[in-house]
């Protein structure tokens, strides 16, 4: 019997294989009655979001028993100074899910000192896999094979989150951006909450990406550490909703396939907080 040395499997490929796990189990779940968990006001966890998670761990810690780990779901474990953590966010769109939309996306990410080196976002239902190595970036297929992630600006659609909170407004609502005159004039507009807008402008499939809703991003953020350094990593210009990089602390976030379009998107968003000061 052959078996596998984890300790020899790459970062990125354990990233894909622990987010394929979440996603199997995200798959296996749909359309079954789910008991719910609130968090917060208006945000809650479902059992599928939870086992989900504990499939991931499982595969993690199974190869880097070392290794901390935050989970959107079971928090942070390990060394609270760790070199590496990894970052997890089992059900990214658990509204969605819940109400048997299919729009979400299993995140997994790796924090190593000062960078997010590997990472993957899965589409439970394409069987799609988008991934990195901190480099380069990739789908992988269903069937296995990789492409690598070109962006293009060539469809004009721009995906723009519109969950609260709005720590930008009034100078900036991601809905007016909606109505403004060189949006509708250069852009066709999209809603989607879930990461795989995100994982979407990487591929070529999205001209561009914003969200207001995401105050204060950090490194350690199992919401959009993947997406961020899928992004990143295939050419794509990211930054958050001021035009300054996205670790700073300012919040939200324009991710856009080429400089053009992230400049066009940046001087209607100045131009709004412009107008409200």
């Amino acid at each position: 019997m052959v078996t596998m040395d984890m300790s020899m499997e790459s970062d990125a490929r354990l990233a894909v294989r622990a987010a394929r796990a979440g996603a199997a189990v995200v798959r296996e779940m749909y359309g079954e009655p789910l008991a719910r968990f609130e968090k917060s006001a208006g945000d809650f966890a479902t059992a599928a979001d939870i086992a989900a998670e504990e499939a991931i761990l499982g595969v993690l810690r199974a190869a880097r028993p070392d290794d901390a780990v935050t989970g959107e779901e079971s928090g942070a474990s390990g060394d609270a100074g760790a070199e590496r953590r990894w970052l997890v966010d089992p059900l990214c769109g658990t509204l969605n899910y819940a109400v048997g939309n299919m729009l979400v996306a299993v995140n997994v990410a790796l924090r190593a000192g000062s960078g997010i080196t590997a990472a993957a976002s899965a589409d439970p239902f394409s069987g799609e896999v988008f991934w990195t190595d901190g480099a380069q970036a990739w789908v992988r297929a269903g069937d296995g094979a990789d492409e690598k992630l070109i962006p293009s600006a060539g469809s004009r659609l721009v995906d723009v989150n519109l969950d609260p909170p709005f720590p930008h407004a009034p100078g900036f609502r991601a809905v007016d951006l909606l109505a403004a005159p060189e949006f509708v004039a250069g852009f066709r507009p999209r809603v989607v909450s879930s990461t795989l807008a995100v994982a979407w402008v990487a591929a070529g499939r999205r001209a561009a990406y914003v969200t207001d809703g995401t105050p204060g991003l950090r490194l350690e953020s199992v919401h959009c550490a993947a997406g961020i350094a899928l992004c990143e990593a295939s050419g794509c210009v990211v930054t958050g909703i001021d035009g300054e990089p996205v670790h700073t602390g300012a919040g939200g976030l324009i991710v856009a396939a080429d400089r053009e379009t992230h400049d066009a998107l940046l001087a209607m968003a100045r131009k709004q907080a412009a107008a409200g000061e």
